[in-house]
């Protein structure tokens, strides 16, 4: 008599779907649960005051005594970001990371003050971790970043590869893909490919970061006076490559930005990037060196308003001003959605007489760390996977990825462009559908793990496109009448040309409110009602705008404000 499987394997994304950032993917039986990656979204402008996305651990929370493990495959915030908050949600028994992410886990985790202890163990490409009916390996993978890894996870009814984020780079800054232990997953039969879709759009190959480096030292060569590069300070691969220019043409190389000097920190103490201390010089000590000396490698590369380089341009920054003869070197490319952002930063510099560079056919100064079309075909092909779900891009890299993997003969009905919480079920090697969990997005005001309502998201949305009206009025609410007419005031609201329409709204609140009390006796919710709705319709049909309206009720009998009724 055969022996009876376990329970049938959920694989489900909370984050990473429809989206580039917060990866957090989840393979489940009835007795455990692991999570590969932790990440985190970085808000675009139309979310004022968020400063982070996470997923929703709701179901996690559900199910916190299944939960047994936490995988990482490399140090990118939207792959490690969302652990704080992860582990303030849940119990987190023990971390599993490369190197480099554990020690950037690390420092995370003691910036945030997590009190709670979690053990952090460090793995290579050669180890293997049994956690109940699961086997955890791994695939050493290119990436921009060192330590970046490829996780299988072996169960009793079918095997799984998550490539994590990756590019075949045949000539790396560190070390090579593995590409012989894929094909021999390969080989050994792969039943569900979970494959990083983020450049699917992308044809041919992605440049190898070594063609980075002769951009770099031309610019170095050619730069007649101080240099300041921005890049993505999780780039580790690249400012590797800066530093090592900046040392053969003997430069003193100063650093901004929190997270740059987190990161290169980090990253010398591990010895993936070598500066000699005599090349290091302190923000205020430019000052005593030449200009051609000088390089200022700094954050904010994508126009992010708060970053170094922004701060730079419009003359906020309290150490460093731009000066006629600086090259500043833009080393990376727009992230959907950047590019108006760092059109303004880069106009900025220029008017302040920078020489600015971008990424172009003529200065080849950034690679991707994401494989194109033809990148991703040889890891279909090498992987040959029964089943296959895209992972990592928004929703049009998961539909082309698909279409790619279609192509390549895997059947149209075995490939799974799923979304956040979309449930797939793997048993005895067949997968299928399977339900969903809650996958929101949660959104983060300073580090408040509570998140910030949808209401309130729109409440500011509204403030910051229309502004705000406040309207007082002055009640006594034994005698049921209006003591003093209804006053309005607006904050980023009125604009010229409108100068009567705050008191020409006044009349018709007014108005409105003394039909209201001829009724009788009314309630505060009554009149709040009448002076939002009265003031909303005339706004609206004014300006075509619709201002958030905020009625103040004050009644004499007990001077309460009935806002917060």
């Amino acid at each position: 008599m055969a022996a009876k499987l376990p329970s049938p394997v959920s694989i489900y994304a909370l984050g990473g779907l429809g989206e580039v950032g917060k990866n957090t993917y989840v393979v489940e039986d009835d007795t455990t649960i692991i999570i590969l990656d932790a990440g985190v979204m970085f808000p675009e402008s139309e979310f004022p005051g968020v400063d982070y996305v996470i997923p929703d651990y709701t179901h996690l929370r559900n199910n916190r005594s299944k939960i047994k493990a936490l995988f990482i495959t490399h140090g990118h915030e939207d792959h490690i970001g969302g652990i704080p908050f992860l582990m303030r949600n849940v119990h987190i028994p023990v971390i599993y990371a490369p190197k480099l992410a554990a020690a950037l886990i690390r420092k995370k985790l003691k910036e945030m003050r997590v009190r709670e202890q979690v053990t952090i163990i460090e793995f290579d490409e050669d180890d293997v971790y049994y956690v109940n009916n699961f086997k955890v390996s791994f695939v050493q993978m290119t990436h921009s970043i060192p330590d970046a890894f490829g996780i299988a996870v072996e169960t009793p009814h079918g095997n799984i590869f998550s490539t994590g984020d990756f590019k075949i780079d045949l000539t790396p800054v560190g070390k090579d893909i593995d590409l012989g232990k894929i094909a021999a997953m390969g080989n050994a039969g792969v039943d569900l490919l979970l494959s990083d879709s983020t450049n699917a759009e992308v044809p041919g190959y992605t440049p190898s970061e070594r063609e980075v480096i002769n951009a770099i030292n031309a610019i170095f060569s050619q730069a007649p006076a101080r240099l300041i590069i921005s890049t993505f300070s999780s780039n580790i691969s690249r400012i590797s490559q800066i530093v090592e220019a900046a040392v053969e043409y003997d430069k003193k190389i100063a650093i901004i930005g929190r997270s740059m000097q987190n990161v290169i920190s980090t990253a010398r103490e591990l010895g993936y990037i070598k500066i000699p201390d005599a090349n290091l010089v302190e923000l205020e000590d430019i000052k005593k060196l030449k200009q051609e000396e000088i390089v200022i490698l700094c954050t904010g590369s994508q126009g992010e308003p708060m970053a170094a380089l922004s701060r730079i341009a419009n003359g906020d920054h309290k150490q460093v001003s731009i000066v006629p003869g600086d090259t500043v070197v833009f080393s990376s490319s727009p992230i959907p959605g950047n590019g108006a952002s760092i059109d303004r930063v880069v106009n900025q510099l220029t008017r302040l007489g920078a020489d600015v560079l971008t990424n172009s056919i003529l200065t080849n100064i950034h690679s991707s760390g994401h494989p194109s079309d033809q990148e991703l075909k040889l890891m279909l092909k090498l992987v040959r996977p029964k089943y296959f779900m895209p992972i990592h891009g928004e929703f049009r890299m998961l539909q082309l990825h698909g279409e790619i993997a279609e192509k390549l003969g895997i059947p149209k009905e075995n490939i799974f462009i799923c979304e956040n919480g979309d449930v797939l079920t793997l048993k005895n090697h067949e997968v299928t559908r399977g339900g969903k969990v809650p996958a929101d997005d949660i959104y983060i005001d300073g580090n408040d793990i509570n998140g910030i309502s949808n209401a309130v998201i729109k409440d500011r949305k509204i403030l910051s496109d229309d502004g705000m009206v406040a309207v007082s009025v002055v009640i006594d609410s034994k005698a049921s009448k209006l003591l003093m007419p209804a006053q309005i005031y607006s904050r980023g609201f009125v604009k010229h040309g409108f100068s009567d329409l705050l008191p020409n709204a006044e009349e018709r609140v007014n108005a409105a409110l003394i039909d209201l009390f001829k009724n009788g006796r009314v309630t505060f919710g009554e009149i709040k009602n009448t002076v939002r709705n009265t003031a909303q319709k005339y706004l609206y049909g004014i300006t075509g705008r619709t201002p958030m309206i905020i009625p103040v009720v004050m009644d004499k009998n007990d001077n309460y404000d009935y806002t917060r009724k």
